[in-house]
């Protein structure tokens, strides 16, 4: 198959209480939400699935519905599903299209099967809550041809993402009531303090703190640890400081590079960046594509330095999420 199926592992959705479950192979417990009434996968069928990721604390860890594209699971053969008690991808037989499914992995028993310690965001269960957008049957398809179908459905999804990107910018800012400065790039933005002295320019270091998110609010990155744990972004692994950006040098997103050429220090401002000029088609991690992201900026410091000889060369951005806008 290729690339635009992805795995059911990093994905989940909203749990809804007082659920009768029922159980299935292996001890998993399991829910049949909604009954559209279509017709149930079978082995080799693929499903294009909204998933939300929950604890039973009611907190959500994941949703496709953030990243705004689904993602792909397929249905194994019995013998395999077998081999694997407990796994959910064999629930997805109970399913088809238009149906709702939720189920709960018991942490107690991942915990004993695996040795591993239990997971501190969750008291007892992970609740996953599934709905089925589309129902690919493979029948007599090849995988390839199974795949392609796969592909043509990403790419119309990914299209309707690119469609609704100015409309996403434009309800930004009229429900935080901004009315930014824009370049010529497309470019927006709101400088909420100003500062003193000169602008930033291309060869300095500049020393920011910042908050990014999308469009929708959802956090996604900081480098200021209370609010990395006020949003659940907080990553323990990383350390949280003033991040120094060697301007014009370090391979930031095009939108930065532009954008603190326009601050100088103590300004604070809101950066309304189109995905033109951050990571474009490419996802980045919880970024989806053609995502234009907001960043709430504020420069500590410039501290001068001499501009490059020669324009870097700009490093494309991975699939992993950065700890900054930095194209890897």
């Amino acid at each position: 198959m290729k690339k635009s199926i992805l795995l059911l592992a990093s994905a989940g959705l909203l749990f809804t209480a007082c659920q009768n479950f029922k159980k299935a192979e292996g001890g998993l417990e399991y829910k049949i939400a909604k009954d559209a009434g279509a017709e149930k996968a079978v082995s080799g069928d693929l499903l294009s699935i909204d998933i939300i990721q929950s604890s039973d604390r009611d907190s959500v860890l994941s949703s496709t519905y953030d990243q705004g594209l689904p993602q792909i699971v397929q249905l194994y053969p019995d013998s395999i599903i077998k081999q694997n008690p407990g796994d959910p991808t064999g629930l997805f037989k109970f399913v088809g299209e238009g149906d709702s499914l939720v189920f709960k992995i018991d942490l107690d028993s991942v915990t004993a099967k695996t040795q591993q310690p239990k997971p501190a965001f969750a008291d007892k269960y992970i609740i996953y809550t599934v709905k089925v957008r589309k129902h690919f049957k493979k029948g007599k398809l090849t995988d390839q041809q199974l795949g392609e179908q796969v592909t043509k459905y990403f790419e119309e999804q990914t299209a309707k993402l690119k469609g609704a990107e100015a409309g996403k910018v434009e309800a930004y800012l009229k429900n935080n009531k901004l009315e930014p400065k824009k370049t010529a790039s497309g470019l927006q933005y709101v400088i909420t303090k100003q500062g003193t002295g000169k602008n930033a320019v291309v060869g300095d270091t500049v020393v920011v703190n910042y908050i990014g998110k999308l469009t929708n609010e959802k956090v996604f990155d900081t480098n200021q640890a209370d609010l990395a744990k006020k949003h659940k972004v907080f990553n323990p692994q990383r350390p949280y400081e003033a991040l120094r950006l060697h301007l014009g040098v370090d391979g930031v997103i095009t939108g930065w590079t532009e954008a603190f050429q326009l601050l100088n220090k103590g300004s604070k401002a809101t950066l309304v960046i189109p995905s033109a000029l951050a990571y474009g088609e490419r996802p980045a991690g919880q970024i989806p594509p053609y995502s234009p992201l907001v960043f709430d900026v504020e420069v500590v410091d410039i501290i001068p330095g001499k501009a490059p000889a020669a324009a870097p060369t700009t490093i494309p951005a991975t699939t992993t999420a950065p700890a900054t806008p930095v194209k890897k």
